[in-house]
């Protein structure tokens, strides 16, 4: 993910991947923050970038015995949006070839906008996952129907929205 971004006044993607992962305690602390649930931990969680409000996406570490890139990709937007973005690293990777990022994936109006695929991105996607090629539209269709719980497993976590356990 050495490739930069081109955020194109707001039609590119905003995406600014990091070195490595968030820390355990940094995601903890952020995630109990974000949560506003001081019970947590983020271990279900591997932060992995931002955009440029502050949202994150990480792999959602939720298939058991299963490495970190079989891993769904999740946006925890700054302003509590989420959604899961891609049902692997594979299908992300895809994702961001065909010009969107984790924030726009999980925005409903970001489908609308027209692909702008990036050729040295799909040359990424290509070499990590091969015969896996989708659009975004794509990607971002599967990961709701494998994972269509994941907005009431997020809120089921915040207390007082009348949908915590």
């Amino acid at each position: 993910m050495a490739v930069p971004f081109d955020y194109d006044d707001g039609k590119g993607v905003e995406f600014e991947p990091f070195d490595g992962f968030l820390s355990a305690e940094e995601t903890t602390i952020w995630f109990r923050g974000w949560t506003r649930n001081g019970t947590l931990s983020g271990d279900d969680f591997r932060i992995f970038g931002q955009d440029g409000t502050g949202g994150y996406a990480a792999l959602w570490l939720v298939r058991q015995d299963q490495a970190l890139v079989e891993q769904p990709v999740v946006f925890l937007g700054s302003e509590g949006e989420t959604g899961v973005v891609a049902r692997d690293l594979g299908d992300f990777l895809w994702l961001m070839a065909d010009g969107l990022g984790p924030r726009e994936a999980a925005d409903p109006r970001g489908c609308d906008r027209a692909p702008r695929p990036n050729q040295a991105l799909a040359a990424i996607a290509e070499k990590f996952a091969p015969g896996q090629r989708r659009s975004a539209v794509s990607v971002i269709e599967a990961a709701a129907q494998e994972f269509p719980g994941f907005d009431d497993f997020i809120m089921g976590l915040c207390p007082g929205l009348g949908l915590s356990q």
